[in-house]
């Protein structure tokens, strides 16, 4: 099937206002910019491969410290000790308190996970050029955009109880070292997914630009 594809037609969207706009020539020193919002323009986003290999190396390092070191610790009437991620799903279950288990577990360990391991496949995708479909990988892309934003949801809960549980010696709970790596995870997946040109998986079909 024959497509007109807008790059080979002189055009492309910008990235913040999605205005259309037609490359022009320009000198070496300067920038075309659009003509609605003043952006600077670009065929593709400037080196997404590198700069999201990048992002995603960096949330896969993270993913180490923000499982294996304490999220949050919990004292009760002097008691208490600090739980991991999975820990703390694991006591969640024992309690009963299933759908908040599973909330905690697909929001802190799913998600992430998921969201590298479809970034580090298109990624593959675009590099080596793979003949996978371009509609699949775009609504993977679509989904890890998606997802992205239930990432905090983790987080929020934990600030929530920080601020609200505080009866000084009777309970108090405290957020660990491993809420600072699983929040910088999450940052690295999110710039990740935001440097990632989705538009570098058509150009897998018919390329005319090189990224």
């Amino acid at each position: 099937m024959q497509f007109q594809r807008a790059l080979t037609q002189g055009l492309t969207a910008c990235d913040e206002c999605h205005h259309v706009v037609r490359l022009t020539e320009v000198s070496p020193t300067q920038s075309q910019r659009c003509s609605r919002c003043f952006s600077v323009i670009h065929a593709r986003k400037p080196k997404s491969i590198s700069r999201t290999w990048a992002w995603v190396l960096t949330g896969l390092i993270l993913l180490f410290p923000a499982n294996m070191l304490p999220v949050m610790t919990v004292v009760y009437l002097g008691n208490g000790s600090p739980d991991t991620i999975m820990s703390g799903v694991i006591h969640l279950a024992e309690e009963g308190m299933y759908p908040i288990a599973l909330l905690v577990f697909i929001a802190s360990v799913f998600v992430p996970i998921v969201k590298l391991v479809g970034l580090i496949t298109l990624l593959v995708v675009v590099q080596c050029k793979l003949p996978l479909s371009a509609k699949q990988c775009t609504y993977l892309y679509r989904m890890i955009e998606f997802i992205g934003r239930w990432s905090m949801l983790d987080l929020f809960m934990i600030s929530i109880l920080v601020t609200l549980v505080d009866l000084g010696a009777v309970a108090s709970i405290t957020a660990g070292a491993g809420a600072t790596a699983f929040a910088s995870v999450v940052v690295a997946t999110i710039f990740a997914a935001n440097t990632f040109d989705p538009r570098l998986i058509w150009d897998l079909r018919a390329p005319v630009y090189d990224h």
